[in-house]
């Protein structure tokens, strides 16, 4: 059974929602055969997948020289700029068309 409550968090709680988050932190988690309890060696994989994608995000420092325009243009997009950089570079990079056109 789910018990879906809302409850608006700039309001202090009632002593009804206090009384019922009480009775829920003592009740047992119940898993049902849709959604089973994970074994230890399904969490080993989990932890083995997530190691592999990490790596694959990893980023790497890399020095560009950049115009001053570009820079600028960089620049004002804001904050996480780089990030964005690093996207149009990437999709640049996987476009042949726009890499022949360049080189």
């Amino acid at each position: 059974m789910t018990v879906k409550k809302n409850i608006d968090l700039e309001k202090p709680l009632t002593n009804k929602q206090l009384k019922m988050l009480d009775e829920m932190k003592n009740s047992p988690v119940v898993y049902d055969e849709d959604c089973p309890e994970l074994t230890p060696e399904e969490l080993k994989q989990f932890r083995r997948v997530a190691d592999i994608k990490r790596e694959e995000r990893l980023k790497q420092t890399v020095s560009l020289r950049l115009s001053p325009q570009a820079v600028k243009k960089a620049k004002s997009l804001g904050k996480g700029y780089t990030s964005v950089l690093s996207r149009i570079l990437e999709a640049a990079l996987n476009d042949n068309e726009l890499i022949s056109k360049y080189l």
